[in-house]
């Protein structure tokens, strides 16, 4: 069964453009038909926000991966792109997250869908409003564009041409 599943492109070390376009290819070619991407915004790092800013991206995805699957194929496209994992909310070359995955909610140790901070996160929030504005959070009931506007977050998120 296809599943449309949103991700998190993001990456703050190196080319960042070209972390993010070759995580596209690479996911597409493994997990997915990729349907819409959003623009690319620069973003201030959340969480530890002494480090470089953030090349941000969501693309919409229709894969017939399980979740699971998804997360594998996430974590090996990172590997593949040279992402070392040392500490949370570390400089990274490419990070991938699974925000949504249809209206799908899972809580296990390895995979939370909706991403728990989703909505606590306007570098999240922008992009995911600009390609799927009326899609509705499964567990918060309101539209991306809702949670974007009422995003407590205000960390500089910034569109590039």
């Amino acid at each position: 069964m296809v599943k449309r599943a949103y991700l998190l492109l993001g990456s703050n070390l190196g080319d960042r453009g070209n972390y993010l376009e070759n995580a596209r290819f690479r996911l597409q070619l493994l997990a997915s038909k990729a349907t819409t991407a959003s623009s690319i915004y620069q973003t201030d790092a959340w969480g530890n926000t002494s480090q470089a800013p953030f090349l941000n991206q969501v693309i919409a995805i229709d894969t017939t991966l399980d979740p699971h699957l998804l997360l594998s194929t996430a974590l090996a496209v990172e590997k593949s792109l040279g992402r070392i994992r040392t500490q949370k909310w570390a400089p990274r070359t490419i990070d991938i997250d699974i925000l949504l995955y249809g209206d799908q909610v899972m809580k296990e140790p390895d995979l939370v869908i909706p991403h728990p901070l989703l909505h606590e996160r306007r570098f999240v929030l922008t992009p995911l409003a600009e390609i799927s504005p009326e899609f509705i959070h499964p567990l918060l009931k309101k539209t991306m564009l809702l949670l974007l506007a009422e995003c407590p977050d205000n960390l500089k998120v910034e569109r590039l041409s």
